[in-house]
This record gives C-alpha cells, structure tokens and sequence, in this order.
C-alpha cells in the first residue's frame, strides 16, 4: 500500500551518548538516514537501542550530541512532531475498542492518514474495529499498535521489535506496509534482533 510522495526528509544523529541509571550505554553514535532508507539497530538486550528511539522520538534528553530532521532545502522540522514511535508497550487503553484506540491517536497525532477501520483492515483486522482491545490476543493488539503508523501520516517510523508477537501473515503485511512508506519517501529506524522483511542498513549500539 504504497502512499502519497512527501517532502524528502533526513535524519542526521550526531555524537549522540546515553546515560541510564548512571550507566553509560552508548557514546560518540552518529549515523545519517535518508528518504526512502531503512537502517536496522542491533545490539544485546541493554545497549541502548529503545533508549535511543526514545532520544530521536523526543522523549528522552541525550548526554550529549543531537538528532536533527530537515527537509532537502535545509529546513529543519521539529522531531517529535514528525516521527511515529511504536514502542514494547502497545498504548492501548483495554477498555476501549480498537477503533476508539486508533481514532484517539488519530486526533491526537493530528495529519490524520487512513480511518481507523482502513488501517485495522491493512493489518489484516477487518473483524476487530468494535472489540475492546481488552479481549484481543497479544498479536492482534500489535497490530492494532501499529495501525497507528497508517491513521496519521508522519515521515520517520521508530519501531521497537516491530515484529514481536506477529505470526508469519502478520510480518508479511507489516512488511509490505514498510516497503511502501519507504517508496513514498518515509524513513525507518527499527531496533531488531531480526529481519524484518525490509532491504535495510545495519548499525552496531552499544559500547
């Protein structure tokens, strides 16, 4: 499901260190990451790489260096705004169907994309739209999670084990999905111990 071309963005990460706990997990980490580029963040259970989607997403300060998105013409847009972070916890209120879920994100996260009914069907849910989330397995409710990627339409996509809990029709749909916001210009930034479906680079976190 390929989408409208957007504006071509970069990511640009910088001397990005990370301190948790008083421990550090990761210093002196740059990388850049163009429209239409996946890159891949490997590393053991601890290195770092949920904390570093949690930098870029803005939700968490570096110890040191930054990450900066602009547009082809040096424009430089406002990082949280821009990026989808689809983390371990599935943001999902159980009481609550999967449509209310999703139409929730959809107005909160505004540049509304798909209705919450077409992007419960592009991840293979047509049957769920009016089921509290409550009684849906753990990879339905993942998939309801990552329907959040289809209602509103923002370019750089942080995904954390995108593919957890998902059975192997699920990881095919997520995949294509992927395979066409990269074609449209979006960017990837996932945290993977692996693959997910995608041509994608590599990158090695920790110390």
């Amino acid at each position: 499901m390929a989408e409208t071309a957007r504006e071509r963005l970069r990511l640009t990460v910088a001397d990005i260190a990370c301190e948790r706990g008083g421990r550090l997990l990761f210093s002196g980490l740059g990388f850049s990451l163009g429209a239409g580029e996946a890159l891949l963040l490997k590393g053991p259970n601890g290195a770092g790489k949920t904390s570093l989607l949690m930098i870029i997403a803005g939700l968490l300060r570096p110890l040191e260096g930054e990450a900066r998105l602009a547009a082809e013409g040096g424009d430089e847009r406002e990082l949280p705004e821009e990026a989808h972070l689809v983390g371990h916890r599935d943001g999902l209120k159980s009481q609550l169907s999967a449509c209310e879920n999703l139409s929730f994100w959809r107005a909160m996260l505004g540049a509304p994309g798909l209705t919450p009914e077409a992007g419960l069907a592009a991840l293979g849910l047509p049957h769920v739209p009016h089921l509290p989330c409550a009684f849906l397995s753990a990879g339905q409710r993942r998939r309801v999670a990552l329907a959040r990627l289809l209602v509103s339409r923002r370019p750089l996509w942080l995904l954390d084990e995108p593919t957890a809990a998902l059975d192997a029709a699920s990881r095919g749909l997520l995949a294509e999905l992927m395979r066409g916001h990269l074609a449209s210009g979006g960017l990837i930034l996932a945290a993977t111990h692996e693959p997910i479906g995608i041509a994608a680079a590599e990158i090695e976190v920790g110390r």
